[in-house]
C-alpha cells in the first residue's frame, strides 16, 4: 500500500482521460504548484489577472496528450494560445468537464485566482 506520502504522490501523478466531441481522447494530467507557478510565468503578470485567459491556459495546460501523441507543458504564452487553438472549442469543453468532475483543486483554486 505504501506510506502516505507515497499515495498521495501517486494519485496526483495518476493521469484523466477525456474524450471530445470529435472523438479525440485527451490525456491530462493534474497540475501541481510548480506547473501553475511556471504557466504564471509563461503568460506574465498581465494575462494572469485575466481570469477568463488564466482560466482557459490552466485547461490547456492540463493537457499531456491528444490521441496517444505527447503534449509537453506549454512554457510561453505563443505556446498556450497553440495549443488552445489545436484542442478547439469541443476541446477545451472536455477537459474543463474531466477536471470538473475530477474535482481537481489545482484548477478552480488557481482560476479563480485563490
Amino acid at each position: 500500500m505504501g506510506s502516505p506520502s507515497a499515495q498521495i504522490i501517486a494519485a496526483a501523478a495518476a493521469s484523466l482521460t477525456a474524450r471530445d466531441a470529435d472523438g479525440r481522447e485527451i490525456t491530462l494530467r493534474r497540475m501541481t504548484a510548480l506547473d501553475r507557478l511556471r504557466l504564471f510565468k509563461a503568460i506574465g503578470p498581465v494575462l494572469a489577472q485575466n481570469n477568463p485567459y488564466l482560466g482557459m491556459a490552466m485547461l490547456a495546460a492540463c493537457v499531456s496528450g491528444i490521441d496517444g501523441v505527447p503534449v509537453p507543458p506549454p512554457v510561453t504564452e505563443a505556446q498556450i494560445e497553440a495549443l488552445v487553438g489545436k484542442l478547439g472549442d469541443r476541446g477545451i469543453a472536455a477537459v474543463a468537464a474531466a477536471m470538473e468532475a475530477d474535482d481537481a483543486p489545482s484548477l478552480g483554486s488557481a482560476a479563480q485566482g485563490n
